[in-house]
């Protein structure tokens, strides 16, 4: 007998069309939640039925979508199916035959019904690797009805995506990451220019799920070849290859590219490739003597250049290749030697740095390579392009403020396309772009580093191309600090604070905790912070988080969508207070403005909602915000916390809080202006001094020269 269908949280936010946050908030709050029917302590499991009921009851269950009776499905059929990866020939199978046809099928029988699917399938299951036939069964035949529903409604992709929900996760590979189809359709982009013949060839040694193959089929290539460790994996970029590119010639097999090459003899027009980083088990020992080693075997700790050696072996004469490597590839010193050969080779044409945050691990920037197979006799390149696209400071000295500002992916995007474009056309005579990228010959890297991380050659350009550009930045950068320097002083002057009298005044005070229980204010607090499987480019680029860095910088929230709490989310709203959990840090408060509002309140972040009717929000922030009140609020030694509810606040008429409020606002504004003040001097600083170190500008006539 099979057992109830269950379901983990995540799935259940996915039910609801919550987000997982929520789950956890009602299974706090709501005693008569689903208690949990299975899993582990910190992974739970409820039961489907019994989770539909009670979101049936608040009118928290959407209507349900074909994909959705299909999650449903699998989860209540999941004893007996084995593996979902034996649905997938069935998918494309389905996705051949018009509506009509499909509805014959969902009428067949059961035996009937599992005679067509092992018929219908069989062609396929040989193409997808890892496959097998479907247990002869009801409740696999009721599952097999639902699909070809689902894929008659909703389509064959959103079947096939909905189908492979939870594969990866289950059985990834260490250091193995999803490529975003941004970053992939980037990738394939790089392998011709506007107007140039795709190569029809394309192959990835290390495909995962199969962006980069299909990215690479979108644009012309129609012979593709993957392969992947992972059979889950490499069975899901065949089926959405035979889905999404019905008019390539597919092959992808699974099992360890680097030991066990499943296309000894292919030679690729192009190569793409994330190889999996930091894996040290990758065969070293049985490899030693391989011929694909044609810049020397490897180090044991770098997997990568392994990898990279693979993809050139793999590359037919005049062919290119892009790979997506960890920054740390660029200058290890165990590398150095095979990273001096490959440059001697003309086989690197460009590395390209990235945003952190743009692909997994989103902690680290990653860099692109852009690899050629020489052809034979040909002149070897004498150039190689290194492009930045997260210049220095120093290099955006046009927003005034010396911080870097947000990038969105399009203009990253064009920057690297155009970039390498005008590069490719004429190598010897690209004309830097400052501070973004330079052609480095060749000689010059064959140094006792070989180091090839963009940043080293790229900053190393002085801030403009000409004296009078630099002069031109500079004389604007003086400008800005000059009416910087006089707005703060326009707000450090004005009237004057008088004293009190002889004796400070003695008020009457209550705590935080009282005001919350006189309904004065709520207290809301940003929980520690989970990372979703599998985030999205898209995600991790949108600044909706206020983060504790942004509060003690008085900066705009800047946290991305992934860094989101794992508890209830908690939307700011204009006049809420926020304070920092610890100290140092804890002592400054924030305001939330019409800029903060509607962001989400970010992990170690207090937040104290006052009634506008009965507290000032400025009032209140000035005064939580005092060093004494902290300090008597605080406890820890190493790492000090304050308790927000032991912070004492004056008890004053709401008129007289606004006085003072009014007063802390402007003390906000005057730190405000030094920091942009204090900014701008250093910017203007460091520009003028790399306009004379790098013979641009001349210095005053004396030493006494008015800036």
């Amino acid at each position: 007998m099979s057992q109830p269908a269950q379901v983990t949280a995540a799935e259940i936010s996915r039910l609801a069309g919550v987000t997982r946050a929520t789950v956890s908030n009602w299974r706090r709050r709501h005693p008569d939640f689903p208690a949990p029917s299975g899993g582990t302590e910190a992974s739970p499991a409820y039961d489907l039925e019994a989770v539909r009921t009670w979101l049936a009851a608040r009118g928290q269950l959407p209507a349900s979508s074909p994909t959705d009776d299909l999650r449903t499905a699998l989860r209540a059929s999941g004893s007996t199916l084995g593996h979902r990866s034996r649905l997938l020939p069935l998918v494309v199978a389905m996705s051949r035959i018009n509506d009509t046809e499909r509805q014959k099928v969902a009428g067949l029988s059961d035996d009937r019904l599992s005679t067509w699917v092992d018929e219908a399938t069989r062609s396929y299951a040989d193409e997808i690797p890892g496959t097998g036939n479907l247990s002869r069964h009801a409740a696999v035949a009721e599952l097999v009805r639902t699909l070809v529903h689902s894929v008659t409604e909703e389509g064959a992709t959103r079947t096939l995506e909905a189908l492979v929900e939870g594969d990866v996760d289950d059985t990834k590979a260490s250091s193995t990451y999803q490529t975003p189809a941004p970053v992939a359709e980037l990738m394939a982009d790089l392998l011709a220019a506007p107007g140039e013949p795709y190569p029809d060839t394309v192959f990835d040694p290390a495909c995962g799920g199969g962006s980069l193959l299909l990215s690479a089929a979108t644009r012309g290539a129609r012979n593709l070849y993957g392969q992947d460790i992972v059979p889950a994996q490499a069975a899901q970029a065949a089926a959405r290859l035979l889905v999404q590119a019905k008019a390539t010639e597919t092959q992808v097999r699974d099992g360890d590219s680097l030991r066990a090459d499943a296309f000894p003899n292919l030679m690729a027009g192009a190569v793409l490739c994330a190889p999996p980083y930091g894996h040290r088990d990758w065969g070293h020992d049985d490899l030693a003597y391989d011929p694909r080693w044609m810049f020397g075997l490897p180090p044991r700790n770098e997997s990568e250049l392994a990898w990279l050696q693979h993809c050139l072996a793999h590359l037919a004469p005049g062919g290119s290749a892009v790979l997506l490597m960890p920054p740390a590839a660029a200058e290890r010193s165990s590398g150095r030697r095979i990273r001096a050969e490959l440059v001697r080779s003309g086989a690197l044409r460009a590395v390209v740095a990235l945003p952190a945050g743009v692909a997994q691990p989103l902690h680290i920037g990653l860099h692109l390579w852009l690899l050629e197979q020489p052809l034979p006799q040909a002149p070897l390149p004498q150039h190689i392009l290194f492009l930045d696209t997260v210049p220095s400071d120093t290099s955006r000295t046009g927003n005034g403020t010396g911080k870097r500002p947000p990038f969105d992916w399009q203009t990253l995007r064009n920057t690297v396309l155009t970039t390498w474009h005008d590069f490719d056309r004429d190598p010897d005579g690209f004309d830097p772009v400052p501070g973004t990228a330079r052609a480095v010959a060749v000689i010059d890297l064959l140094d006792e580093a070989t180091d090839l991380t963009p940043a080293r050659h790229v900053r190393a350009t002085p801030v403009a191309a000409k004296p009078d550009e630099v002069a031109e930045i500079a004389h604007e950068l003086r400008n800005r600090l000059r009416r910087a320097a006089s707005g703060l002083m326009t707000l450090s002057g004005g009237q004057s604070w008088p004293p009190i009298g002889a004796d400070p005044l003695a008020w009457r005070t209550a705590t935080v905790a009282d005001l919350l229980r006189g309904d004065a204010l709520q207290l809301l607090r940003g929980a520690p912070a989970t990372r979703a499987p599998g985030p999205t480019i898209h995600d991790s680029l949108v600044s909706r988080t206020l983060t504790a860095r942004d509060v003690v910088s008085r900066r705009p929230a800047s946290g991305a969508a992934n860094d989101e709490p794992s508890g209830e989310e908690i939307t700011l709203q204009e006049g809420d207070v926020i304070l920092s959990e610890m100290l140092p840090g804890g002592g400054t408060t924030r305001v939330a403005d019409t800029n903060d509002a509607g962001k989400l309140l970010g992990r170690h972040l207090y937040l104290l909602r006052p009634d506008p009717a009965r507290l000032d929000p400025w009032f209140l922030a000035g005064f939580l915000a005092a060093e004494d009140n902290l300090n008597a609020a605080s406890s820890g030694t190493t790492i000090v916390r304050v308790d927000p509810r032991r912070l004492r606040v004056p008890l004053l008429p709401l008129a007289e809080q606004q006085r003072y409020g009014r007063a802390f606002r402007q003390l906000n504004a005057l730190r405000a202006a030094a920091d942009i003040a204090n900014r701008l001097a250093d910017e203007t600083a460091r520009t003028l001094a790399t306009g004379l170190t790098g013979g641009a500008l001349l210095p005053p006539e004396t030493a006494t020269s008015s800036t």
